[in-house]
């Protein structure tokens, strides 16, 4: 009996397996060689590079100092580190030797030409919500504009079994909606469109979602707020720490200025996203994306000047000479408060961004305060060229700590940080892929 047993669950591990395998294998698509390329209008071409600037494809597919999209930006994982792949059309190392519909199969399925299945850092669970029109615009750009480099894309250092490609066929299984994003009727056709683009291309919950022990993003959670690369990416939802909710006007000034009256400035990993990217899109597009995000947050439009949290946060940053000689208010006084600092009469503006009510000083971790204060904004990021020093090398551990603490305890009334210290030292050696 016990071996009838030990033999029928063999039988069934056996058609499991080769259940399993058979719907893993995916079979090659030939080779396209560049001469027997569909031709491409310029109208598809500059389609395709506005939506790769909106997906910031260059930005994990070029590494630091590298050609453009010639892959081995390295992406840092719980299970190891994997290298963006060759994107040019190089026809040895990159994607020069793909058709239209290899390049669909990846972005929709996670599949490569030859067959094999992608890891998930290419966020093909996003893309694969994409129109077919639109994923053909993509490949059009790249074959068409990108300059072909020859390079060899790293190996992930992914440990085995994990690197084991198949095995990323029953991820997929697990986690992944597969299908093109369908209209929601109640909705209206701008929201609709916000909605395509945050979810598919844009992929914003990719990092704005927290995922679970194997790397999938937690659908109940969807937008709730994640830890990417040291930097939090704050919650898109009412959970947003903010003294101010965000809103739809918010949102899309954001989206395009780089900046938020109320949400302080695009910097560290969010600043490629909105300088060169997002904001490549046509007005009409940024709008439907703030459409759908305000949507998700629920807050009214309203005067935020006149808000409790603002008034309160002006009021608290005057520099009160009853508390001069504590060090995180000296410092503050000294280094901070002349752009920091607003006036009644003024409001707050976002030229000089309140720390008291932006998400950096009121998250549950202190990470993106002390990252700017350790590298301030560059140009590049921030609000329309206003930039901010960086303080790494003038100010210490410590007192990077004080300015930190005084923040938290003077504007938010939120529980005290602890370990900042140490959590200063960790950040300024932790060298950013950003």
């Amino acid at each position: 009996m016990f071996k009838s047993v030990v033999l029928a669950v063999l039988g069934v591990g056996v058609v499991a397996a080769a259940g399993f395998g058979l719907y893993a294998y995916r079979s090659p698509i030939e080779a396209m060689q560049p001469a027997d390329r569909p031709a491409f209008d310029a109208a598809t071409i500059e389609k395709g590079r506005i939506l790769a600037s909106a997906g910031y494809c260059a930005e994990c597919h070029t590494a630091a100092g590298g050609k453009a999209y010639a892959g081995n930006f390295p992406i840092a994982s719980p299970f190891g580190t994997i290298y963006g792949s060759n994107l040019t059309p190089d026809p040895e190392t990159g994607i020069g030797l793909w058709s239209p519909e290899a390049f669909r199969r990846a972005m929709h399925e996670g599949v490569d030409r030859e067959g094999a299945r992608l890891f998930p850092a290419i966020p093909f669970d996003h893309f694969t919500k994409m129109t077919d029109a639109d994923v053909d615009a993509v490949y059009a750009y790249i074959m068409s504009e990108v300059e072909p480099v020859r390079q060899a894309t790293l190996e992930p250092t992914i440990p085995f079994p994990l690197n084991l490609r198949f095995l990323q066929a029953g991820w997929g299984l697990l986690f992944v909606d597969y299908g093109r994003y369908q209209d929601d009727p109640s909705k209206s056709a701008e929201w609709n469109r916000g909605a395509y683009l945050v979810e598919g291309v844009a992929h914003c919950g990719a990092c704005h979602t927290p995922r679970n022990a194997l790397g999938a993003e937690k659908r109940a959670e969807q937008y709730g707020g994640a830890v990417v690369d040291s930097w939090t990416a704050p919650a898109l939802t009412a959970a947003n720490p903010s003294g101010v909710p965000w809103t739809q006007a918010e949102f899309a000034r954001y989206l395009v200025t780089g900046a938020g009256t109320f949400h302080g400035v695009a910097a560290g990993p969010m600043g490629p996203v909105v300088h060169g990217g997002i904001a490549e899109l046509p007005e009409s597009d940024i709008a439907a994306i703030a459409t759908y995000l305000g949507d998700i947050v629920g807050a009214p439009e309203a005067d935020a000047q006149q808000s409790p949290v603002v008034l309160a946060s002006i009021a608290a940053g005057k520099p009160d000479p009853a508390y001069r000689q504590a060090l995180g208010e000296r410092l503050y006084v000294s280094a901070c408060a002349s752009c920091h600092y607003s006036v009644p009469e003024n409001g707050v503006t976002a030229a000089r961004p309140d720390l008291g009510i932006n998400s950096a000083t009121r998250e549950a971790d202190p990470s993106n305060l002390i990252h700017v204060i350790l590298d301030g904004v560059a140009v590049k990021e921030g609000s329309g060229g206003v930039v901010m020093p960086a303080y790494r090398e003038a100010l210490s551990d410590s007192q990077i700590a004080a300015i930190a603490e005084y923040l938290r305890a003077s504007r938010t009334g939120l529980p005290a940080w602890e370990n900042l210290d140490q959590r200063v030292a960790d950040l300024r050696a932790h060298v950013g892929t950003h």
